[in-house]
């Protein structure tokens, strides 16, 4: 099954598979590992010791970062497959390609090991097992912004799986196709997969891992619509399912929760969160970044923001969904900082202005340019001059606006009283006509 594998096989026994394990090293282990498997007996008890070789043989490969060979004996394994229960088959499959997923830099290989077992199981009508690897190829695709394809792919999987009803997997396609919609920045169907996922889970049993990534994907859904404070409460729950199953997803559903405490303006509770026993489980780069922000955001320091982005740069500005509301923040910190700045001012140099907020003139000229259009305050940018003009508020009496209204009010009076008498007059000169008819014509013996 391998050119570096001696041509005579093993029996495929358990003192075999011991033999492997007190093997000296990894490599030796592998030989022998393979040399079971090349055992032509298919008993049952041969088979089960097969089925065991397979597992530490995955795992021997795996720790040797051995991916195209993992690849390959996926490929070398397909006589086996025929011999053992379906369900065993597709065991093996997923527990292979999750190996390779275990091994970094292998993401394209794994979408080509996935796009040949789907060949093989449609070959082999392996429906179920087929469905399974179809959805682990489109996370794959989602991962690699592959979203056309990706897409593709879920719209024809999900009409196929509802068909059938299988729901535990329908959780998992639904969940998919909201974090594909969410990526293509369509909330709305982003939301509806979410729901489609709710309602499928809660006729099951949903294994916690799986009800924490619901929990999760709630989560950023509501904090993508500014509703920080529920937003929270999900990012809670994903984070306690998560940590009590230890799953590296904890730290995300953590670093979500402090975001959200500080666009809700609680950045003192960052520190808080973080020294409690669960958040000191999780000390790290990533809640080190949150801490930094929620610091610099409480001295309202765009000096130290704009630290904080640059120290932490893989856990801020690469994870797209802090980022994206970090952005936000960052903007609104920049606004009020500039109109505190400004307000002493009638006209003002921009070089001053970028000296007193530390940061780059062509940035401060941009932002207040946008501010000005945005009529976040009154003024104009006098580019010849290096100055920004600052108008005076004109105070409007606050009769006007009431005048204004009341004469709507009496618009909207006058227009319905017009409809009103527009209808008497048409009814009054459709009676009119109906009386001229009878008129002419009495011997008709016409009676209304």
């Amino acid at each position: 099954m391998s050119s570096s594998i001696e041509s005579s096989y093993l029996p495929a026994t358990t003192e075999s598979i011991a033999k492997a394990q007190e093997a000296k090293d990894a490599s030796e282990s592998i030989s022998i590992l393979y040399r079971v498997l090349q055992d032509p007996s298919s008993s049952a008890e041969a088979l089960r010791t097969k089925e065991l070789a397979i597992t530490n043989l995955t795992s021997y490969l795996t720790k040797e970062n051995r991916a195209e060979e993992l690849r390959n004996l996926l490929t070398q394994l397909r006589p086996f497959f025929s011999l053992i229960p379906k369900a065993k088959t597709a065991k093996i499959v997923r527990g292979i390609i999750d190996a390779v997923a275990k091994i970094p830099g292998t993401s394209d290989l794994q979408i080509s090991l996935c796009k040949e077992m789907v060949e093989w199981t449609r070959a082999e009508k392996r429906t179920f097992l087929r469905q399974r690897v179809e959805a682990r190829l489109a996370a794959l695709l989602l991962e690699n912004q592959e979203y056309t394809e990706a897409l593709t792919l879920l719209t024809g999987l999900i009409k196929e799986v509802r068909r059938l009803d299988d729901k535990l997997l329908l959780v998992d396609i639904d969940l998919l196709e909201s974090k594909l919609h969410f990526s293509l920045r369509n909330l709305p169907k982003a939301k509806a997969s979410l729901t489609a996922a709710r309602t499928a889970a809660n006729a099951i049993y949903v294994p916690p891992a799986q009800q924490g990534t619901i929990d999760l994907q709630s989560g950023i859904l509501h904090a993508e619509e500014k509703d920080y404070k529920t937003a929270y409460s999900y990012f809670f729950e994903a984070f306690e399912a998560f940590s009590a199953l230890e799953d590296p997803k904890a730290i995300f559903s953590l670093k979500y929760m402090l975001l959200c405490k500080i666009m809700v303006n609680q950045a003192d509770d960052v520190a808080g969160i973080i020294s409690s026993k669960a958040g000191l489980k999780y000390l790290g780069p990533d809640v080190d970044a949150m801490k930094a922000v929620a610091d610099a955001y409480s001295k309202r320091s765009l000096k130290y923001f704009e630290t904080a982005l640059r120290d932490y740069k893989s856990q801020l500005e690469e994870d797209p969904i802090v980022h994206r509301h970090l952005s936000s923040l960052y903007d609104t910190l920049l606004e009020q900082n500039l109109c505190r700045l400004i307000e002493a001012y009638s006209r003002v140099e921009i070089v001053h202005i970028a000296e007193m907020i530390e940061l780059p003139v062509d940035h401060v000229e941009k932002k207040l340019s946008q501010m000005i259009l945005d009529k976040k305050f009154a003024g104009t940018l006098d580019q010849g001059a290096g100055c920004l003009v600052i108008f005076e508020e004109t105070k409007t009496e606050e009769i006007f606006p009431a005048t204004l209204e009341t004469i709507s009010n009496v618009g909207k009076v006058v227009d319905s009283l017009y409809m009103r008498a527009s209808g008497l007059f048409a009814q009054q000169q459709s009676d009119i006509r109906s009386t001229t008819v009878l008129g002419l014509c009495p011997s008709f013996g016409i009676s209304i």
